[in-house]
Order: C-alpha cells, then structure tokens, then sequence
C-alpha cells in the first residue's frame, strides 16, 4: 500500500496521496484497492476528524489507467467492470463518512480524477489545475458518481455541456461554477486544503454527518419525507452530547468545544 499511496497524519487529520506520478496518479486495480482499503480504516478510526485527498507530483488524478485496462487480455470491459466495482467502493465510504472529506487538486483531475473529486465534500484547486471529464471524448460514459454529484452542483444541462464537449475547465472557471470551494497558488493546494481540513475538524463531527446525509438524501425524497428527516436529526442532535454542548455554550455565549 505504501507504494501505491502515502498514507499519513497530520494531527487529527488523515491525508492520503495517490502515488504512481509517472502514469498521473491513474488507478490500476492494485491502487484502487489500496485506496479504497484505506478508506475504509480511515472511516473506522475514531481519532481521525477530517480527511484530504490529493495526488504525488504535477497531477491529482488521471482516472482509470487505459494501458493497464488494455493490457490484461482482449476484452478490457471485463477489466473495466472490477476497475469501477473497486472504484465505487471508495465513493461511496467518502459519501457515507460523516467526517468532511477535501480534495486538493494540485494538477489535472481527468476521468475518474475528476469524479473523485466531485465525490469530496469540498474541493480547493491550485491555480493551474483543470478538470476534464474526458469520458465521452473516449467512447465512454461517466463513473466514479460523476452523474449524481456533478449535476447537483452545476445543473443538468451545464453537466451533459461538460460530459459532451468534453472543455478543460480552469481552476477560475470552477471557482465560478461551484466546483471549487477556493483556488491558491500552485503548490499551496494540500497546505490550504489541511488548514480548511483542522477548521472543519473543530465542529460538531455528529452534526456534519448528519447535515451531509440529509443533503445527500434529498435528491430523491419528497418534501415531507425530508422535513421528517429533518426533525428526527435535529432532535437526535439536542439528545447527542456534542448537540447539548453546543446549546450551552450558545447559552452561556462562549465558543462550544466538540472534542
């Protein structure tokens, strides 16, 4: 695993860097089960309050690598198939941790690289980094959860402008898009991303998980349903240690501290 990604901790914080620079930071099937296996502890570890994605070198990440996913026999969609079943696990463990999850892409995000980054709560991007889709371009259609997530973010008709035409869209351009939460120099990414990773880790990890699952769910509930949902996860939060400490302290008008 540790030659595949770097694994490391910075504090509270757990950072995982893709590790294969000479191929862009692609995944083969030995590093996407690496990551995803990865993820999978981080999500387990207690001690961990935040998480930052990001890749070794000049890219964060190129997506599925091609060469490996033809190299393996003359059917590369039997390859394709464990690659994206692989790939998928590691989506939905950063949908599901209830601890904020920031992707910073220091370079090129392309493929499934820009789809992972959809899939992290909160993006920052150095200032020479792009993201391209690049599926269709390739005579494929999008995976890694690039149909769910970018559409809530930019709307359907700019996200099938995005898969079709297949543009590099600048660090500026996501940042006006809603696809960035911030843009720095280049080589600050990781740094500005660990800084907003430790501001994030000071909240109410209960209640960020919460608010992240309602707002993952309401795509596909009806209004009441969600309201319902709504109820039983604030209540739930006024009954969670972390929820009544944060009334006292509203009450007592002092910062409340979570952990």
């Amino acid at each position: 695993m540790s030659e595949l990604i770097k694994i490391g901790r910075d504090g509270e914080i757990a950072t995982v860097i893709l590790n294969r620079p000479e191929s862009f930071n692609s995944f083969d099937l030995d590093t996407i089960k690496s990551f995803a296996d990865a993820l999978v502890a981080i999500a387990a570890d207690n001690e961990v309050r935040g998480v930052v994605l990001s890749g070794e070198g000049k890219a964060f990440c190129a997506g599925g690598d091609l060469k490996w996913m033809l190299g393996r026999g003359p059917d590369p969609s039997r390859n394709i198939h464990e690659l994206a079943g692989r790939f998928h696990q590691a989506v939905v463990e950063i949908r599901r941790m209830p601890k904020p999850v920031i992707a910073a892409v220091n370079g090129v995000a392309a493929g499934g690289g820009f789809s992972l980054a959809l899939a992290s709560d909160f993006r920052v991007m150095a200032e020479s980094a792009v993201l391209r889709l690049a599926y269709l371009s390739n005579g494929l259609c999008p995976d890694g959860g690039a149909t769910f997530t970018l559409p809530r973010l930019v709307g359907l008709a700019r996200a099938l402008e995005i898969a079709a035409f297949d543009r590099p869209i600048t660090a500026q351009q996501a940042l006006t898009w809603g696809l960035a939460a911030k843009v720095v120099p280049d080589g600050a990414a990781l740094t500005e991303a660990l800084n907003l990773a430790r501001e994030l880790a000071k909240m109410s990890l209960h209640a960020f998980g919460l608010a992240k699952q309602l707002f993952n769910d309401s795509w596909d509930t009806s209004l009441e349903t969600q309201l319902e949902r709504e109820r039983a996860g604030i209540a739930g939060c006024g009954a969670h240690p972390e929820g009544r400490e944060g009334l006292q302290a509203f009450a007592e008008k002092r910062k409340p501290v979570f952990f």
